[in-house]
């Protein structure tokens, strides 16, 4: 009668994957935010973004959701929203805006995609296309907001700028212009022209989507 063989424990190659479970979930949750962007990720992923550079060594998961309970995950998804306006504001400010059209697109959609109601807002430029400043003009109601021709050419003269870049969202998320849109436009052009101040653009920010007046002929 042979004696049984006594199996040996697997030995462990060269190389072997012995990550903890969660690089691969942060991999695979940094390469979401890339491709499909923060609109595409719940509150507490944001946060597990966030919460990642301050511990790589532990799941932040669990902690994320419960921090979102709380006001301390609110206030740390505030404040890297802001950075992260802040860095694009910046960057607007270093070379013309012409420029760099697809982040101006990017800043003024990280801006006001999402707000509940409309807001009018103006990119002040200078005579090289960089940004002086941007002001929220007036906030108005979920269709509707007021434009006063008149305040927007006399700021510009107050702040020295050159050209204009307007900037409201539709609340609906269909950035289709309407025709008040087109006229208040139109408004502008005719009153800044002959003052030096022109007008580049007015751009409407939908959700995940944008109509520049200019690119569609009307203005």
């Amino acid at each position: 009668m042979n004696a049984t063989r006594r199996r040996k424990p697997p030995r462990l190659t060269e190389g072997a994957d012995t990550a903890p479970h969660y690089h691969g979930h942060r991999e695979r949750l940094r390469q979401r935010l890339i491709e499909a962007g923060a609109d595409n990720l719940p509150d507490y992923e944001l946060l597990e973004v966030i919460l990642f550079a301050a511990n790589p060594r532990t799941d932040m998961k669990l902690l994320a959701k419960s921090l979102l309970a709380r006001l301390a995950g609110i206030a740390a998804l505030k404040a890297a929203r802001e950075a992260a306006l802040r860095a694009m504001h910046s960057e607007l400010r270093e070379r013309p805006v012409v420029n760099s059209w697809d982040k101006l697109v990017d800043y003024c959609t990280a801006q006001i995609a999402h707000g509940q109601v409309e807001e009018f807002h103006i990119l002040f430029l200078d005579r090289k296309n960089a940004l002086i400043k941007h002001e929220r003009q007036q906030r108005g109601t979920v269709d509707h907001t007021p434009v006063y021709t008149r305040e927007v050419v006399k700021r510009a003269l107050e702040l020295g700028a050159s050209a204009l870049i307007l900037v409201h969202n539709h609340p609906s998320g269909d950035p289709t212009p309407s025709k008040a849109d087109i006229a208040v436009t139109k408004d502008i052009v005719k009153a800044a022209g002959p003052l030096g101040v022109d007008v580049h653009d007015h751009l409407i920010i939908g959700r995940g989507r944008h109509a520049s007046l200019r690119d569609l002929g009307l203005m």
